[in-house]
């Protein structure tokens, strides 16, 4: 047998190179907003921010015979998702006097770069410049935004904190968030946040998708999710280093929670199996006394999108309308008391074939 390698010797040397050179190898990958280089701008399909990035766009606007517009909301998608989420939400808006706009956030959907994670930063600044961009298109409208999970993250995280250089306050009308992603690191287990650290440092290219024993149901609208499996715009496999960027935006919107500013409506559905109960039962008992929650009996995560979506979406249109009225739908005097199950670390793909939608839950 060999006798022990000095830390000197030959053998340790090129020992220790290789552990240096895998090391090298193993650094995460952000795509984080360059330098302004251009004034932003909106086109009828895209985005365009100050650092040259276009963000494919889409709107729904009411049809010129149909009601006069009154409002109008700009949308944050999900984890792994875009914009394509809100066709239903857009449509039914629209139909109502409402425009809705929504973005691909960076890296995500069509954006040219999808997987990279853009730091919580970049996509607080992009939502700056998106807000103010569309508030330019609508002046004298009232301008709500409503984020839906990670989206939702996006938006407490940005209305904590002062506007990033360059841009605008975004003051909007109303906020509503849907099934906000406040799952923090302090929530996960010691487990998780073990498996988490050492993955990054060893393995952030590394792309991850749920097992399917999970079985975790993001809603009970199975055609739809049947349809997000076959989204090729769909992420369905997520990188270390971007689940890694996720909970450090989702620890960031976690401990914005209490400076959500009125009006604001924050919604969760009782079937939710995406965030667990701890953190959403620790986010919904910090919200301040003046913001409004609503607890949906038969919602689950894409409370949006389930087959009970169109109660979700009265309630919206109905809250825009007139924030100190009672939601048509009672949910807003529902407490959050049970939950048909909870979500784990990496679950977010999870379910059983069609619901592989998203990673990391939110």
């Amino acid at each position: 047998m060999a006798p022990p390698s000095r830390a000197g010797s030959p053998r340790a040397r090129i020992a220790l190179l290789a552990v240096l050179l895998l090391a090298a190898g193993c650094s995460a990958t952000f795509q984080p907003r360059g330098p302004a280089m251009r004034a932003p701008d909106l086109t009828a399909e895209r985005i365009v921010t100050p650092d040259g990035v276009a963000l494919p766009m889409r709107a729904w606007l009411p049809e010129p015979d149909g009601p006069p517009l009154r409002a109008v909301v700009l949308a944050l998608h999900g984890f792994n998702d875009y914009s394509n989420a809100f066709e239903g939400t857009g449509s039914f808006f629209a139909a109502r006097g409402i425009a809705t706009y929504a973005y691909d956030q960076r890296g995500f959907g069509a954006h040219e770069r999808p997987g990279i994670w853009p730091t919580a930063d970049t996509l607080i600044a992009d939502l700056h410049t998106a807000a103010s961009l569309v508030r330019r298109r609508h002046p004298g409208l009232p301008l709500y935004l409503l984020g839906e999970s990670m989206g939702g993250a996006v938006i407490l995280s940005a209305l904590a904190g002062p506007p990033p250089p360059g841009t605008e306050p975004l003051e909007p009308a109303g906020t509503i968030l849907s099934a906000p992603a406040v799952w923090d690191r302090d929530s996960l287990t010691a487990l998780q946040r073990a498996a988490l650290w050492i993955s990054y440092r060893t393995v952030p290219w590394l792309r991850l998708t749920a097992p399917r024993e999970l079985k975790i149901r993001p809603s009970d609208n199975i055609e739809m999710l049947r349809g997000l499996s076959r989204d090729p715009l769909v992420i369905k496999g997520t990188r270390v280093d971007a689940v890694e960027g996720l909970v450090r935006l989702m620890s960031r919107a976690a401990a914005a929670v209490p400076e959500l500013p009125a009006p604001a409506l924050v919604l969760y559905g009782l079937n939710e199996q995406v965030i667990p109960r701890a953190p959403i039962e620790k986010a919904l008992a910090a919200l301040p006394r003046h913001v409004d929650s609503a607890v949906y009996e038969e919602g689950y995560h894409m409370l949006m999108r389930d087959l009970q979506g169109e109660t979700v979406l009265r309630d919206m249109v109905s809250w825009i309308g007139n924030p100190s009225a009672p939601l048509p739908s009672g949910a807003d005097r529902r407490p959050f008391t049970r939950m048909a199950g909870s979500g784990t670390a990496g679950s977010g793909t999870a379910g059983s074939g069609a619901a592989r939608t998203e990673m990391a839950g939110p």
